[in-house]
């Protein structure tokens, strides 16, 4: 059984930083790419970074250069530093697998306001 377990939301000033953490189980992580993303109230859920098992990394405009996605196979997880954190920054963030269609984690709330 393919599971996601995520963590490291909270409530964070603009400017300030975040570490999403996502951990994986029930499937072959170290040759998934792993993706971060996230849907903000009203919005649809749109694609934050991405991570293949290779390392090779992509990202969305919105946040190139201020968010770093990387992986740790060995604790199968993968992570999300979120750095100069913007009020538009705000949303649910969901980790995935991308060969999973169906499988989401249950989220994480990123809430960013002064």
């Amino acid at each position: 059984q393919v599971q996601l377990v995520e963590s490291g939301g909270g409530l964070v000033q603009p400017g300030g930083s975040l570490t999403l953490s996502c951990t994986g189980s029930g499937f072959r992580f170290v040759l998934e790419t792993m993706a971060w993303y996230r849907q903000a109230p009203g919005k649809a859920r749109q694609l934050v970074a991405s991570i293949t098992g290779r390392l090779r990394t992509t990202y969305a405009d919105s946040v190139q250069g201020r968010f770093t996605i990387s992986r740790d196979n060995d604790r199968q997880t993968v992570y999300l530093q979120m750095n100069n954190l913007r009020p538009e920054d705000t949303a649910v963030y969901y980790c995935h697998p991308e060969s999973y269609v169906l499988i989401w984690g249950q989220g994480t709330q990123v809430t960013v306001s002064s």
